[in-house]
């Protein structure tokens, strides 16, 4: 190997979460998130998508007999299904 060359990085090289990460987005996109947020804790909320957009999916989906499938598919009970959509449509 030449000097100041770098020994290609595998998977096996990379420690613990990171190597979990590196599976999902790459070794180079994990890097990239070791650097931004190394050494800080993290917790990632339940949800991926905001209220705004998802009430927004709702009312479009709502097919008028559809309210036990929304709340099953975005996990909310029947009734909040049936406030999101009255909300929505004043």
């Amino acid at each position: 190997m030449r000097s100041g060359m770098k020994p290609k990085v595998e998977m096996e090289d990379i420690n613990g979460i990171y190597r979990t990460i590196a599976d999902l987005v790459g070794i180079e996109n994990a890097k990239l998130i070791f650097e931004e947020y190394r050494g800080q804790q993290i917790t990632f909320p339940v949800e991926f998508y905001n209220k705004r957009y998802v009430y927004k999916t709702i009312t479009e989906e709502f097919d008028g007999s559809n309210i036990r499938y929304l709340a099953k598919k975005y996990g909310y009970s029947e009734r909040t299904i049936r406030r999101i959509l009255k909300e929505q449509n004043n």
